[in-house]
């Protein structure tokens, strides 16, 4: 996003005015210490000395000073220093470069820096290169003939070469320079080349310093400081006010209030800046103030400018992610209650209410707690008038409220349904035609059956879903599909026929209806899924036997979900669980 204003407003320019004011302001204030200082140096009006001044003495006679010679010279440099000459070829090109002499600083640079055994003593003139032989390959050579040719200054450039002793290779990394010294040139060196080391750190951290002379407006930068400002190459550095209307209206006020607190609070301070036309870059100024003497008048500021975008990119990316999460924790909190209230209307809780038919009914449901327990599973158990029982298990496709909404309609469409009294191959057919005429997206497996307490059987149809499984004397196997086979998920296509099969039903017969939620892995098998389901429910009655009762068939089945539940569940699922039990002086409602 570009902050660039078209034309700064009527505020942008009261507030750059006030940045203006109050460095002119503090300039006057500069100004007049100034001359202060200098009133109280200069002697009475008349030329007259101070009454204290002590009286006028005889000059002594100045005798001539003593030349240093050129070694002396040298030895004064506090920098490590060689004194080369220039060996020319017959085209006046340089060929070699004879090591003439050197200063103290530079024998006790080769002493502290140079591996042992690297360079020969030097006793005495002799060939640069010879004597260093690695300094061939450096960008020294070059430098000495610029130097030669042109007769100018040359460097600082970094000059890198290998200084291989006993103890192994050494890289030596310098500043070197090249000065003209009458027909020879003096070389001289920084250790590290701390200059380019500088510049460097600048360029990868994009940090930069300078500081301002509030007096005279003078400014002193950092090599870097072009760079992270944004400024051309050979762009003199901008004044604190030439600052002040490169940068957008927003950014004005932060620095008015940093620029008061330095200058007139006396303390460090800091902005944000976003210079005209560069987007979204934002530069964090850290300011402190530079006085004449302690406590006294603010002479200069000092700042640090540091590129701060990439780290304000970070900071608005992790506040966004934060907000998201935020939403999607209340969400997600929302959609669990809501989860909890349909959960508790559509999936029922038995106790005995089955008992008039002969049977006992237990159901365990693990929602999908990625989906906040929110899935498309559901089962139903129903007198109906006839005196039958109204059995019926299914899973709309999907997760989410969409996939709840679906269950919801299907579940309550068939209640409606099955008051017809129509068989369940009807009963089926219909759902069908209801989840085909909601669109394409209302798409579900499930199980109808309808059992007859009179002959103890089951007659069900199948849409699509898992098979149910009878469990008896032990052994667990899925009961023979309808003939013709399954029929396909509710939904898909209008106008299918579906058939039922029929099961009878001893006593402690345990039938089992399960939604695929419970049995499929990632890359499986349905065959493999259904032989686990198998082996889960035949192992479940040799640890937790079944035993007569509720209780009994409710632990059996919580055992079966055990076994077969685990982290790698993707979909919510459920578990159906009917027993046929001998119950006495007990008939079905009419």
């Amino acid at each position: 996003m570009d902050h660039s204003p078209s034309a700064p407003g009527a505020r942008a320019r009261l507030e750059l005015g006030a940045i203006r004011e109050l460095l002119q302001s503090q300039r006057r204030r500069i100004e007049a210490y100034a001359r202060e200082q200098q009133a109280g140096r200069r002697p009475p009006s008349g030329g007259a000395p101070p009454p204290d001044a002590p009286p006028p003495s005889a000059a002594p006679t100045p005798t001539a000073p003593t030349a240093p010679t050129a070694q002396q010279l040298l030895d004064a440099l506090p920098l490590p220093a060689l004194l080369l000459a220039p060996v020319l070829g017959t085209d006046g090109e340089v060929v070699d470069v004879l090591h003439v002499t050197q200063n103290a600083a530079a024998v006790t640079y080769a002493a502290e820096r140079l591996p042992e055994g690297s360079v020969p003593p030097w006793s005495g003139p002799v060939s640069l290169y010879a004597h260093y032989p690695s300094l061939h390959g450096t960008a020294l050579p070059e430098m000495i003939a610029r130097a030669q040719r042109d007769r100018l200054p040359q460097g600082p450039e970094a000059v890198e070469w290998i200084a291989d002793g006993v103890s192994g290779p050494t890289r030596i990394n310098d500043a070197a320079r090249i000065a003209p010294c009458s027909d020879q040139l003096l070389l001289t060196w920084e250790r590290g080349h701390s200059t380019l080391m500088a510049t460097a750190a600048q360029r990868l951290v994009r940090t930069c310093w300078a500081e301002w002379n509030l007096g005279d407006d003078g400014v002193e930068p950092s090599l870097g400081f072009r760079q992270v400002i944004g400024l051309p190459k050979g762009t003199a550095p901008p004044t604190l006010s030439a600052l002040a209307g490169t940068v957008t209206a927003d950014s004005l006020p932060g620095l008015y209030q940093m620029l008061y607190d330095v200058i007139l609070r006396k303390r460090t301070a800091d902005c944000e800046l976003r210079p005209i036309g560069a987007g979204d870059r934002i530069i964090r100024m850290t300011a402190e103030p530079v006085r004449i003497a302690p406590g006294g008048l603010v002479w200069a500021i000092r700042a640090v400018l540091t590129d701060v975008t990439a780290e304000s990119r970070r900071r608005e990316t992790a506040a966004r992610a934060e907000r998201e999460a935020r939403h999607q924790r209340h969400r997600a909190e929302m959609l669990g209650e809501v989860a909890d209230t349909l959960r508790d209307a559509v999936l029922p809780h038995f106790q005995d209410e089955l008992a008039a038919y002969g049977l006992q009914a237990a159901a365990v449901y693990r929602p999908d707690a990625r989906e906040a327990g929110i899935g498309g599973d559901w089962y139903k158990a129903r007198g109906l008038p006839d005196g039958r029982l109204l059995v019926a298990i299914g899973d709309a496709r999907g997760h989410g409220l969409a996939a709840v909404t679906l269950m919801a309609k299907l579940r309550y469409a068939l209640a409606g349904l099955a008051y017809t009294e129509q068989p369940v191959e009807e009963l089926t057919q219909w759902l069908n035609e209801t989840a085909c005429a909601d669109g394409i997206e209302s798409t579900a497996t499930a199980i109808i059956a309808r059992y007859h307490p009179e002959r103890s059987m089951l007659r069900w149809t199948c849409a699509g879903h898992p098979r149910p499984v009878l469990v008896r004397d032990g052994r667990a196997a899925q009961m023979p599909c309808p003939a013709g086979g399954p029929g396909p998920p509710l939904g898909v296509l209008p106008g299918v026929s579906y058939t039922a099969a029929t099961a009878e039903l001893r006593i402690g017969d345990i039938v089992l209806m399960y939604s695929d939620g419970l049995t499929e892995r990632r890359d499986s098998d349905p065959d493999r899924d259904t032989q686990r389901f198998l082996t889960a429910a035949e192992q479940s009655c040799r640890t937790t036997a079944p035993v007569v009762g509720r209780e009994g068939l409710q632990r059996y089945a919580e055992q079966v979900v055990a076994q077969l539940d685990g982290p790698h569940r993707s979909d919510d699922a459920t578990l159906l669980a009917l027993r046929r039990a001998a119950v006495k002086g007990l008939s079905p409602p009419t």
